[in-house]
């Protein structure tokens, strides 16, 4: 087993490789790429299309193509800011004029922050909600929950997000919530107790609409894959020899259950770290997902770039997550 996940770790490495070179070249070869924002930049234009405020020369053009590596072929365009990465050197922001590995740092406190806590949150409800719903499959209570697991995931993220806003923090139904930001503009006054129950009334509504991304689906995924357990020889064989229904539940299938829920650790780990662009926009968190928009929007490619990276290495590093989950859920799982 330790030969399979050294050769998944091994494996990162061209992985990564393949990722970014691909978007490298898209990013560079799409309309309106970095050649194309820092000459409207230059020019003064709020947009590519805008109208112009100032001229550049065919030089200028060239020593920005020079600066960014344009005048070189894609490939090596791409080996500059690999022969980079391996320096440690992430670049530095064209829009935020600042080191890419400075702007992460700041950042991803803040979408760790909302997203370790829905993700804890979202599996302490969805894994004991989906049990009680197998258990009672067919009674008042599944049909209630189902109803409102239903209801709340067929909202998009972003309208329920407003919706909360406009019920518990607009002033116009309720104003139990502040209606947005990490914090309070007078936070660094208030004492140690006041600074925990600030934070926690500025993450509640954030946390819930995170929570909401994956309940639906992992709770009846759990649900799914317990009755499907239930309905399995083993479990029959152990009520049979006297074992109660809940021993045989709780000692036998529950933890078979546990293995398709293990396959979404990988994704809820990348998820984790770049956040939730509609609920940052609605609810004004500067945040990694306001951050990627940016670097995307504005074809700033050094930025846009260290955020793959990063991500995508730590997409891959879920993805082993995952299967060590399955081996401690089931040790006789053998990926040889």
């Amino acid at each position: 087993m330790w030969k399979y996940f050294l050769k998944r770790f091994l494996l990162i490495f061209p992985t990564l490789l393949g990722i970014t070179f691909l978007v490298f070249l898209i990013s560079h070869f799409a309309p309106g790429g970095p050649l194309n924002s820092e000459i409207a930049k230059l020019k003064g234009s709020s947009n590519l299309a805008g109208a112009s405020t100032k001229q550049i020369s065919q030089e200028e053009i060239e020593l920005i193509k020079k600066r960014l590596h344009l005048d070189k072929p894609a490939p090596v365009a791409y080996l500059y800011w690999l022969k980079q990465i391996v320096q440690f050197d992430l670049g530095e922001s064209r829009l935020h004029s600042r080191k890419v590995s400075e702007l992460i740092v700041e950042k991803l406190p803040v979408s760790l922050f909302f997203g370790l806590s829905g993700f804890f949150l979202t599996y302490l409800i969805c894994i004991p909600l989906g049990i009680q719903k197998a258990l009672k499959e067919g009674s008042r209570f599944d049909f209630i929950t189902s109803f409102i697991i239903f209801f709340t995931y067929s909202l998009p993220v972003f309208a329920f997000a407003m919706l909360l806003l406009y019920l518990f923090a607009s002033g116009e139904v309720f104003s139990f919530f502040p209606l947005g930001h990490e914090v309070s503009d007078f936070y660094e006054e208030l004492s140690t107790w006041g600074k925990v129950k600030d934070r926690l009334a500025h993450m509640f509504l954030p946390v819930i609409c995170y929570v909401v991304g994956s309940f639906a689906v992992l709770t009846l995924l759990m649900k799914n894959s317990l009755l499907d357990q239930i309905a399995k020889e083993y479990v029959r064989t152990a009520l049979s020899k006297g074992l109660s229904f809940s021993d045989s539940i709780f000692q036998h299938a529950f933890r078979n259950s546990l293995i398709p829920i293990a396959t979404g650790f990988g994704s809820n780990l990348t998820l984790i770290f770049s956040g939730s662009l509609f609920i940052e926009l609605v609810f004004n968190i500067d945040g990694m997902g306001l951050l990627s928009f940016e670097a995307v929007r504005e074809r700033d490619t050094d930025l846009m770039m260290g955020l793959l990276l990063a991500q995508s290495f730590l997409g891959l590093i879920g993805k082993i997550v995952s299967d060590l989950c399955y081996i401690l859920i089931d040790p006789r799982i053998d990926f040889e």
